[in-house]
């Protein structure tokens, strides 16, 4: 954890050495204003003056470049040329518009603006829209004139464009019609609380169904979704549950190992030992709640008293408790009664020794882990502080 303060201060001395250098010793001259590029928009600039030894601050209003007389014409003109494809939108060309034109009010890379004027609004909006209604099928002549301004300089742009009715075939011919007609039955019942739908259209029967919101794909995407996250819900569950039971295993194991080696050093034998140790457990089971370990030992108190042999209860013991410890307990145990190994007590109690020296590792490294991760947010947080203020430093040098 030291190591880590070290560091942290470390890198903070740094970043301070460092900026305290930029803004006080190598200082560029900031008599050099460099303005925003064309269409960039103005900006203002805070200066800090000293003038005779007297400091003040000040602000300066910058505009953004301007193009020459000579620049701003060609601009003109390089709009103009774009206009006249940007404008037919997906029409082939002026001389026959049956679909929409994009009267677009500003050009890509260019600082103008755009106000369109038309000889004929019935026949187009200034949106671009072609009014069908008012459209002959001979084709309406519209003259469009486009105002391109550029600050107080500004230039015409004029185009002609023949509107034809949209040419239609098959069912959208159909649907056209269909459309004007029932727009006239609902012009003519104003008066009237419905109307009827046309039931013919050119000799061919019509069926009228309304559309309606198709939702049953969001039910179903719904319900996989819940699916989804039970099934993860439950998989996370089991994983907290399995890390947990472990860590209390492993929490117990030495407490659970020095009441054993402490009853058997009285002379109790192994099953009056751990019949004990389960009685004492459910004696005080509302009080201390449920530990996995004992469970596990009333489990295998019950094979006994079942007709198992204690040997195999035993090892059965070390193999639901799923740990290398707990089965290194479980063999210990069963080699005894079978073999009649001397010593049991003291080897018990070298392995209560070992296991507090295992638990106190084991709690050094967890909390190694967690000032780990404490670090990685600190560091972050450092990262942020050292981009927000190098960077307007870098900025500021460079402007």
């Amino acid at each position: 954890m030291k190591k880590k303060i070290i560091m942290i201060l470390t890198l903070s001395m740094i970043l301070s050495v460092t900026l305290f250098l930029m803004e006080n010793v190598f200082k560029a001259s900031d008599k050099v204003v460099k303005r925003n590029a064309y269409g960039e928009g103005e900006k203002v600039t805070e200066y800090e003056v000293s003038v005779d030894g007297e400091e003040g601050t000040i602000e300066i209003e910058v505009e953004e470049q301007e193009y020459s007389e000579k620049d701003v014409q060609k601009m003109f003109r390089e709009v103009m040329e774009r206009l006249d494809e940007v404008i037919l939108g997906e029409n082939e060309s002026f001389n026959r518009v049956e679909k929409n034109l994009n009267l677009v009010t500003t050009v890509d890379n260019y600082p103008v603006r755009i106000e369109w004027q038309l000889d004929s609004y019935s026949v187009m909006n200034l949106y671009g829209e072609i009014q069908e209604d008012n459209v002959v099928p001979g084709g309406t002549l519209v003259e469009l004139r486009g105002i391109i301004s550029y600050r107080d300089k500004e230039a015409i742009y004029v185009q002609s464009a023949r509107v034809y009715p949209l040419t239609r075939s098959g069912m959208d011919k159909l649907l056209y019609e269909l459309k004007n007609e029932a727009r006239r039955i609902e012009e003519s019942t104003r008066q009237e609380d419905s109307f009827v739908l046309p039931e013919k259209i050119g000799g061919r029967d019509i069926t009228w169904t309304q559309k309606k919101e198709n939702r049953w794909h969001y039910v179903l995407f719904l319900g996989i979704a819940i699916c989804v996250y039970l099934v993860y819900r439950e998989q996370e569950r089991a994983k907290r549950e399995t890390r947990k039971r472990a860590e209390s295993l492993l929490r117990d194991y030495p407490g659970m190992i020095s009441k054993f080696t402490m009853l058997l050093s009285t002379g109790t034998t192994l099953r009056s030992a751990w019949e004990k140790i389960v009685q004492n457990y459910e004696q005080a089971k509302e009080s201390m709640g449920t530990h996995p370990v004992y469970e596990e030992m009333l489990s295998t108190l019950h094979e006994i008293q079942g007709g198992v042999s204690e040997a195999e209860a035993y090892e059965h013991f070390g193999k639901r408790c799923g740990s290398s410890t707990y089965m290194k307990f479980g063999t210990l145990l069963s080699q005894n009664l079978r073999k009649g190994s001397k010593g049991i007590s003291d080897l018990l109690r070298m392995e209560a020794i070992q296991s507090f020296e295992n638990r106190k590792n084991t709690a050094k490294r967890l909390g190694e882990e967690a000032g780990t991760k404490l670090l990685i947010p600190m560091l972050g947080m450092l990262a942020v502080v050292f981009i927000m203020v190098m960077v307007p430093a870098f900025l500021s040098m460079q402007l």
